[in-house]
């Protein structure tokens, strides 16, 4: 069953914000005007190595981003070159996750500390 529900009410005073333009939750929004541009000092982002149901490749998934399709675009192009390698950004729902081939924890966690991004 495919699950179409939009966030009604959060006790998180932050998840309630609307966006300004298209009047959805900040959450949910993805207009380029709205979030054009990043505090990258607010952004604690993850990585993870996973292998499951990628035929035996490694890949390494940046987790916890912000949802503005630009800025991903940008910071997925910018650590395929550094990194030397194949990827993919993915915006579902309320996530999005940025999926670079191979093991590159270590250059990624580098290249991001050097732009200002936090990473676990």
């Amino acid at each position: 069953m495919k699950n179409d529900s939009d966030l009604v009410f959060s006790t998180d005073p932050e998840l309630n914000k609307r966006c300004n333009q298209c009047k959805k939750l900040i959450t949910a929004c993805i207009c380029k005007s709205s979030s054009s541009h990043v505090d990258n000092s607010s952004i604690r982002a993850v990585l993870r190595l996973e292998k499951a149901h990628r035929g035996g490749k490694d890949v390494t998934v940046i987790d916890r981003l912000p949802l503005n399709e630009e800025f991903l675009k940008d910071l997925a192009q910018d650590l395929k070159k550094r990194c030397g390698t194949g990827g993919t950004y993915k915006i579902s729902g309320s996530s999005a996750t940025i999926e670079i081939q191979g093991d590159k924890r270590e250059q990624i966690k580098k290249q991001l500390e050097i732009i200002g991004i936090k990473c676990k």
